[in-house]
């Protein structure tokens, strides 16, 4: 890895995690759940700034990632699962069981990816990298919301 790489690498990983062997992304989305309920919970009012920050370093670090492998999806590329764990996260209390209900949904629409959220993976290079993990954060977060609303 040369200098001039290693800073994106680093992004586009966060910090390796996409280089661990296995599941890189359920390990980023867990890694993300993690360091949310360790956040005092008065600090996640900034959560939706570093989400925005997140999205647009990640498009260009997931650009960068495209070019460099030659691959459309890169798998040691897991800083679209912090976008789209973090929207998901949005959605529910700042508890441990509501950690695990965000990480349980939003790797279920990443995994399943449904129609739109496979239609947002074909836009090209980082764009199509971060759009189909924001678009499975967003489904989660509907979905978790729509069923407070009926239980409520």
């Amino acid at each position: 890895m040369s200098d001039r790489t290693f800073p994106w690498k680093w992004v586009y990983t966060t910090g390796g995690v996409g280089f661990i062997p296995g599941a890189p992304g359920t390990y980023a989305s867990a890694l993300c759940v993690l360091l949310w309920y360790l956040v005092p919970a008065p600090q996640l009012k900034f959560l939706p700034f570093f989400l925005i920050l997140v999205g647009v370093v990640g498009i260009v670090a997931s650009e960068k990632a495209v070019r460099e492998t030659g691959r459309r999806d890169p798998s040691c590329v897991v800083i679209d699962e912090w976008l789209g764990q973090g929207v998901t996260l949005l959605a529910l209390p700042h508890t441990f069981a509501g950690g695990i209900v965000a990480f349980v949904t939003f790797r279920f629409f990443d995994i399943l990816k449904p129609p739109p959220i496979r239609w947002l993976e074909r836009a090209p290079g980082g764009w199509g990298v971060m759009l189909d993990d924001l678009g499975a954060g967003i489904c989660g977060y509907l979905v978790i919301r729509a069923a407070f609303l009926l239980m409520s």
